[in-house]
């Protein structure tokens, strides 16, 4: 019997355009743990205004990273799952599941039970944990393996399969080491040393970490012990956050105004990386890539100079480490893991004495 393993990722739209944006970023916003305003304030808001705006602006950048196989995440996602099931062998089904968007989680979780599989390992591809990612794969997760139904409706799903989580490895020392051996082969492949190593993570409003979301500590763990591998000193390298949205108050200090301010503090060569985002999509090729290097012109720094470092992707040190992270989280799971049934009773026996 088989171990399911539903690689759980954010999602994106299936085109570069308004129309396909407008149904992905209403089902996103609409998620409470994303957006926690009161749904009767919100809501209103959002369809009134954010949806007619917002969809063709996130369109016009989607297109500048789209290629010709389609969205970049989508691409890398389904290379990941590829090379995870390569490595894990004939006794794990691996598939992808997206939080908003095509393919879903219920989608994944319908396919797996289609195919006899009745124990689930959930993956997300957030190493650091938030509410506004892995809490939203739980959610859809639960949902999904329960079969959510309409308030009205009177029929229940009749089983339900075994679930585990797999917790937010942030400082697993194999996600460290991918991140380590691939950060070197980047810098030994450019002309120059980098004068100074920036390390962005997804942001968050401040409010989420002062009541309760444990997202900044578990980032500055990760960058904290990647700079400790890479072996750079405290002024080499700093820590900031982007993707603000919104009036309030996020995480900081802010990479756009961190990259602004690079030029300034003397730094010509500024090397960025995004450890949070396991996978390349719209946040590390456009808005650090492109909006990053032009922030960092605007400072006046010259863009030649400017690197952004891809994201682990499908690099065979971060699929080694997503392998050993899913057997580390599957033992008792599979059939060729368990002990024959004499050496249970003698551990048994042992234990009582």
């Amino acid at each position: 019997m088989k171990t399911g393993v539903l690689v759980a990722q954010l999602g994106t739209p299936d085109a570069p355009t308004a129309k396909a944006l407008r149904p992905y970023l209403r089902q996103f916003l609409s998620d409470r743990r994303v957006i926690d305003y009161p749904p009767l304030l919100w809501q209103p808001l959002l369809r009134a205004i954010i949806l007619r705006l917002r969809p063709r602006r996130s369109a016009r950048l989607y297109q500048r990273i789209w290629q010709d196989e389609g969205s970049p995440l989508m691409i890398h996602s389904l290379d990941q799952i590829s090379a995870l099931e390569a490595r894990l062998g004939e006794d794990f089904r691996v598939l992808l599941g997206m939080t908003y968007g095509k393919p879903s989680i219920a989608s994944a979780i319908r396919q797996m039970e289609s195919e006899g599989i009745d124990r689930i390992l959930v993956l997300p591809m957030f190493p650091q944990f938030s509410s506004t990612t892995t809490a939203c794969i739980y959610d859809a997760v639960y949902r999904a393996a329960a079969g959510a139904l309409p308030f009205w409706s009177s029929k229940l799903k009749r089983y339900i399969p075994a679930l585990r989580f797999v917790a937010p490895y942030y400082d697993h020392p194999t996600y460290i080491y991918a991140m380590e051996s691939h950060l070197k082969r980047e810098i030994a492949s450019l002309p120059g040393v980098p004068d100074k190593f920036v390390i962005s993570f997804h942001g968050i409003p401040d409010r989420y970490v002062k009541t309760g979301d444990p997202y900044r500590e578990q980032c500055e763990i990760t960058a904290q012990l990647l700079a400790a591998k890479m072996r750079w000193r405290e002024e080499q390298w700093i820590l900031c956050f982007q993707s603000r949205f919104g009036p309030e108050q996020w995480l900081q200090p802010y990479t756009e105004d961190t990259l602004r301010e690079l030029p300034g503090r003397g730094v010509k060569r500024p090397f960025v990386f995004a450890p949070g985002f396991v996978t390349d999509c719209l946040e590390t090729l456009d808005e650090l890539g492109n909006e990053g290097c032009e922030q960092f012109e605007e400072g006046g720094g010259n863009p030649d100079c400017y690197h952004l470092a891809p994201c682990l992707n499908a690099g065979p040190e971060f699929m080694d480490a997503l392998a050993e992270i899913v057997r580390e989280n599957a033992l008792g799971w599979l059939n060729k893991a368990q002990p024959p049934a004499s050496d249970i009773a003698d551990k048994a026996l042992f234990r009582a004495g």
